[in-house]
């Protein structure tokens, strides 16, 4: 694939091996951020699109002898399946591990670090967030694309969910990443890009070599929501045949006449 400096970041993150991580490596948002061209996420990153397209060659090249899953071209169920087993399981067990280390050094520099009292706030809001998010996409929306890509590939109709059209969970989910996007931000300001103190100890360094890899694997997360299963459900359902509907009337029904 050529690398064009109009390519938005999201198609690059999409079908280039290893993009999304030399994309974190170089600070520049690939999941909220996804619609910018990657002349306009370079400048936002401050970093020169040749480089970027140098790293991106160089990651693509490297993948060439190694298995890459395809999630444009695998089975929603089984992108689902990913998402929930690696994003979801490692999110809630690191949420309640990082809040207890944050407890922990809270405790022991606070009086001398009063940024972490800020840092332990937005990361309990970081962690509310999160949590019903993914009970929302657990209960609600997951059951539903898996049930609507059933149906589809049997060649049924897609029955109503009550949501009205999958257009109105997901843009709902996407709201709720940019503002778990955005607490990130504050949680890496305040911490001055996880900086390690010189009166550091044990705990207080591994918190702020754990966080940048809870927010690396969120960013992950996120992007293959916002730029794979997302998109790709939308399109699904626009393309089912609804079972409120019928060949006949489908273009003079709305939902729930």
């Amino acid at each position: 694939m050529t690398i064009n400096s109009m390519d938005t970041v999201k198609a690059l993150a999409t079908t280039l091996p290893n993009a999304t991580r030399v994309f974190e490596q170089l600070g520049i948002d690939y999941c909220c951020g996804g619609e910018r061209t990657l002349e306009e996420a370079c400048r936002v990153a401050e970093r020169s699109v040749a480089e970027v397209v140098r790293l991106l060659e160089q990651a693509t090249a490297a993948q060439q002898d190694e298995p890459w899953r395809n999630w444009q071209k695998e089975p929603l169920t089984a992108l689902i399946t990913y998402i929930l087993d690696k994003h979801h399981v490692f999110t809630k067990q690191e949420v309640n591990r990082l809040e207890q280390l944050l407890a922990q050094v809270c405790s022991l520099h606070g009086p001398n670090h009063p940024e972490l009292l800020h840092l332990h706030r937005l990361f309990q809001g970081l962690k509310q967030e999160l949590i019903q998010h993914m009970l929302k996409e657990e209960q609600v929306l997951f059951p539903y694309l898996e049930r609507l890509e059933q149906a589809v590939s049997s060649g049924q109709r897609v029955p109503p969910p009550f949501f009205g059209t999958v257009r109105n969970p997901v843009q709902m989910m996407m709201l709720e990443h940019e503002t778990a996007g955005q607490l990130l931000r504050q949680m890496r300001k305040v911490s001055r890009d996880y900086s390690v103190p010189d009166d550091a100890c044990a705990s207080f360094q591994t918190l702020y070599q754990a966080l940048p890899a809870f927010e690396a694997d969120l960013h992950q997360h996120i992007h293959l929501e916002n730029n794979l299963l997302f998109p790709r459900a939308v399109e699904m359902e626009s393309k089912a045949e609804p079972e409120w509907q019928s060949p006949v009337d489908s273009e003079h029904r709305c939902f729930g006449h």
